[in-house]
């Protein structure tokens, strides 16, 4: 990659929200789903995940998830 390309964004989603079940993946309220953010990496998802997670640990039912973003936008993308 030259000095002038930029790197490909590879997007990111971080939300989380209380499950039925703590073995499901069933939201109890979609209404309630905490949207933490997009991240332009995965080094910086990880980080707003971990810190989301570790905040909620004491609820079993709370559940933090990264979406790669990029791959349902490019089903092409390896990365």
């Amino acid at each position: 990659m030259s000095e002038t390309e930029t790197p490909k964004q590879l997007l990111h989603l971080v939300f989380g929200g209380e499950l039925e079940s703590p073995d499901g993946l069933t939201f109890r309220d979609l209404d309630a789903l905490d949207i933490v953010g997009i991240y332009p990496n995965y080094a910086e998802a990880y980080t707003a995940w971990k810190a989301k997670a570790q905040a909620t640990v004491d609820n079993a039912h709370m559940r933090y998830f990264i979406v790669h973003m990029h791959r349902l936008l490019d089903p092409e993308t390896a990365s």
